[in-house]
């Protein structure tokens, strides 16, 4: 890695607290951290670009936009993408998903892993928070790749075959703080249809003895709501409340079905959220109630999910969805414009995750992405608005416009080639991964 890597010439946004923009802007990164950033020409008096030495590295932004890397807020690794995805959520669930994860090897599960993570930084993601199974091969994926990752096992009582509080416990050991840092390790609630109240306790006890955070799904579907109110005598969010499990190290996902009272807890506890609107369609499990939690000053964030329940990672498209459903289940045009949009998708997830990421500003981590404005996607731009730059990141891009993904100071893609794997093996391996797990698997009737 050289001493100073200098983007320049770039459109850059920094979606910072002043939401600075620069039209030929430069980003000085030193290490895993943005040194510098400003005006090109201000800072070339600074950090010459030109002969530079060879500890400097020089990458010319000109036609490119330079913004933060986005961040994945509700994720799983995914192997089986499109595979059965006709069928109902509970349907699908035990037919399909949880036979697959329960069958499925630490190698399966590093191919599977490398497989995400690809799309995701192929997409510009240079974050993943990331409930699975095999916690560990994970981390080795991730670290291999070079994603910022943070990883969590998928508990539920012992009876159902997933993980156990000892698993959590073993991979928070193996692996949280791995890859310098890069790597974290949280304790992971599958949902609460499969959790007893013991597990519910037993969970966040745990995660307060390691010092670590908590991954939860609440109140996804009607389903999952009317289960709870059965099997535990209170709707999801109430049941996490009372346990201890909502906080500001928790990140619930989903939360659909949330009363007035339920989203005052969320309040009240300073809870974060991943919507996840792309998956919560497809499945048919409904619409958050976004505006009345940005009302109330909750934090949230954007995720995809699963590529099963949504066949892209691209949070691009995520991003214009959250938009679209949003406005058009409401009637109302003038919600969720391209600039809040931006940050649910990149400084709000960075402070879930309680991460120096999410903005381009000095000292912050350098997960930067360039995109190649070049194209049909960004035309016609001016190219001194900002806001004109932002709508077409929202509303008309998608994964394929990133040229260039920068984690932690270091070239993980360029060019829209992968520096640190390669793409064919992963690709190859995957494939056969997906054909071993399915071929033991009884296929669902249809």
């Amino acid at each position: 890695m050289p001493d100073l890597l200098i983007i320049e010439n770039g459109f850059v946004l920094t979606l910072n607290d002043r939401d600075d923009a620069y039209a030929c802007g430069s980003v000085v990164i030193q290490g895993s951290r943005i040194l510098d950033i400003g005006p090109t020409e201000a800072l070339r008096t600074k950090y010459p670009s030109e002969n530079a030495p060879e500890n400097v590295h020089v990458i010319d932004a000109t036609g490119k936009c330079v913004m933060p890397g986005l961040i994945d807020l509700h994720y799983h690794t995914a192997i089986a993408k499109g595979w059965n995805d006709h069928l109902p959520l509970l349907e699908w669930l035990e037919t399909c998903w949880y036979p697959l994860v329960k069958g499925m090897t630490a190698p399966e599960a590093y191919c599977a892993g490398l497989l995400s993570y690809a799309e995701s930084i192929k997409c510009g993601v240079t974050t993943i928070n990331d409930m699975y199974r095999n916690v560990e091969a994970l981390a080795d994926a991730a670290e291999a790749i070079g994603i910022r990752a943070v990883l969590s096992n998928e508990l539920a009582d012992d009876e159902y075959g997933l993980d156990t509080l000892q698993t959590a416990r073993e991979a928070f050991a193996a692996k949280n703080n791995a890859a310098r840092g890069r790597i974290g390790v949280r304790i992971g609630v599958e949902w609460l249809p499969i959790s007893s109240h013991a597990l519910l306790r037993g969970a966040r006890k745990l995660a307060d003895e390691l010092g670590t955070g908590m991954h939860i799904h609440l109140s996804e579907s009607l389903n999952e709501v009317e289960t709870s109110i059965k099997k535990l005598g209170r709707r999801p969010i109430e049941v996490a409340y009372d346990h201890g499990i909502l906080g500001p190290d928790c990140i619930a996902a989903h939360c659909v079905w949330t009363t007035d009272a339920e989203i005052a807890l969320l309040r009240e506890t300073g809870t974060h959220v991943s919507h996840n609107p792309s998956s919560n369609a497809k499945l048919g499990n409904g619409i958050m109630r976004l505006p009345e939690m940005l009302a109330q000053g909750i934090n949230v964030g954007l995720g995809h999910d699963a590529a099963e329940c949504n066949n892209s990672l691209d949070m691009f498209q995520v991003m214009k969805f959250t938009a679209l459903i949003h406005r058009a289940n409401r009637v109302d045009p003038s919600l969720l414009q391209a600039p809040d949009l931006l940050k649910l998708a990149t400084r709000n997830g960075a402070r879930a995750l309680g991460h120096e990421t999410g903005e381009l500003s000095p000292g912050k981590c350098a997960d930067i992405i360039l995109i190649d404005l070049n194209s049909e996607m960004f035309t016609p731009l001016n190219p001194h608005d900002k806001k004109h730059l932002m709508s077409h990141l929202v509303y008309a891009a998608n994964g394929s416009c990133v040229d260039t993904t920068i984690i932690d100071g270091e070239i993980v893609m360029q060019g829209r080639k992968l520096t640190k794997v390669n793409e064919r093996d992963v690709l190859q391996d995957a494939n056969r991964a997906f054909q071993r797990l399915v071929n033991a698997v009884p296929a669902p009737e249809r």
